[in-house]
């Protein structure tokens, strides 16, 4: 029985292997990308800016609520540019490269960002604008842009979690969101469809295994202590 012993190490070793495996996604849970940008961009948010021509990184902030807060940082991630409020839009095909897309601008303007689409997800991120700076982009683009109310050039980050938003005609008026955002598909009978984004993860189900085989280690070496 002498076996049993390094069985039930094993056991516990292979448990933690599988405990720690988590940390090796968090680049796809908070979808870190790197963008290249061949040319100044106007960017949204606590921050609002033109950013220069460069490399920047995109990343989705840590948020307990159903909105998206998205911030980009300069290309080694010792500055954050601008946080974002976001909210998602749907397409209805993936693509295996990142989407970026922008507002039409008068020739000689920085291209606005638009959406932000991680390869693979149906869902995106559709940005929002301050309110005055949402009208003027509608104006220009003749389309109806994001928007919302709130002040943000003084707004904290948990403030964007809770932010009112609504979608601005070239007018100024208020239109209905769908006019901006792609609804997700209609659910039918034969095939139902998940009206929010994709954030299932299998990071309960490996915490569950290596907790089993935890306890399977330690059972073991229990046993093995008692044949002997």
């Amino acid at each position: 029985m002498k076996f049993l012993k390094p069985l039930a190490t094993l056991f516990c070793l292979l448990a933690l292997c599988v405990l720690v495996v988590p940390n090796a996604t968090a680049d796809d849970w908070n979808r870190k990308t790197v963008i290249t940008f061949s040319g100044p961009v106007e960017v949204p948010g606590v921050g609002a800016q033109i950013l220069p021509a460069g490399t920047y990184v995109f990343k989705i902030l840590n948020s307990q609520s159903d909105r998206h807060i998205v911030q980009i940082f300069n290309q080694d991630e010792t500055h954050v540019f601008t946080t974002i409020l976001a909210i998602p839009n749907y397409r209805l095909k993936t693509t295996d490269k990142t989407v970026i897309t922008f507002r039409e601008r008068p020739a000689g303007e920085p291209e606005a960002l638009r959406a932000w689409f991680y390869p693979g997800r149906e869902w995106g991120e559709e940005f929002v604008y301050a309110k005055s700076r949402a009208i003027t982009l509608a104006k220009e683009a003749n389309e109806p842009v994001l928007a919302t109310p709130m002040e943000l050039a003084a707004a904290p980050v948990e403030a964007l979690e809770t932010a009112p938003v609504e979608a601005v005609a070239p007018t100024g008026d208020p239109v209905e969101l769908a006019q901006v955002v792609e609804p997700p598909p209609v659910a039918t009978a034969a095939a139902e469809v998940d009206p929010l984004p994709k954030t299932a993860s299998p990071l309960s189900l490996i915490a569950v295994l290596g907790l089993l085989m935890l306890g399977a280690g330690f059972a073991l070496s229990a046993f093995s202590k008692r044949v002997v």
